[in-house]
């Protein structure tokens, strides 16, 4: 009797901001996907209401796992490195042991199943997609709840990234602990 293949798909958000850590998820869809998931693409091709109103749904329908590194693992590792430990959390978050992932991008973290990489896998693969949104949205809100500590960043609105508005709160301000110390436009104002 052939066991049934367990398969998730991983996604990270994250690995461009200079504050903030870098955030994955891995998620397992059911044997039957809900309507909903007709809407379910890359994150990035979604508003942020849209991501939003997937993301309830998701997390009911979905077996997930969501896992981060913070910006000192980032300082430490480095953000390629950093993401794969957020990846490996977020797999190793799942509820079930999965048989293989699919993983968005041509880097593998080492994780212990079979690993397919899929370049542009968040408009490809359902499973993938689904990872997308939950780590966006994750990430999303750590970093709006960051804001209203640290508001002079506008990181509600940028999260993290290196807008305009994000910078003349660098330049007034300096760094927080939530930035990125080895990443060279705050490293040049220490």
């Amino acid at each position: 009797m052939n066991e049934i293949q367990i398969i998730c798909g991983i996604d990270e958000v994250g690995r461009g901001p200079l504050a903030g850590p870098v955030m994955a998820a891995a998620v397992i869809l059911p044997k039957r996907l809900p309507k909903f998931f007709k809407e379910v693409t890359d994150s990035k091709k979604l508003t942020a209401i849209k991501r939003e109103a997937l993301f309830q749904p998701i997390m009911e329908y979905c077996q997930v796992g969501i896992g981060e590194a913070s910006v000192e693992e980032i300082d430490i590792h480095n953000i390629l490195q950093a993401t794969f430990i957020a990846m490996g959390r977020a797999y190793d978050a799942l509820p079930v042991r999965a048989h293989k992932a699919f993983i968005d991008g041509n880097r593998a973290p080492k994780l212990d199943c079979e690993m397919e990489l899929v370049i542009g896998g968040d408009s490809k693969v359902k499973s993938i997609a689904a990872a997308s949104i939950i780590a966006k949205v994750t990430r999303d809100r750590l970093m709006k709840k960051l804001c209203e500590e640290f508001p002079g960043y506008s990181w509600s609105t940028n999260a993290g990234y290196g807008t305009k508005c994000h910078y003349k709160g660098l330049n007034e301000f300096g760094p927080t602990i939530h930035h990125r110390k080895s990443f060279a436009p705050v490293r040049a104002l220490l």
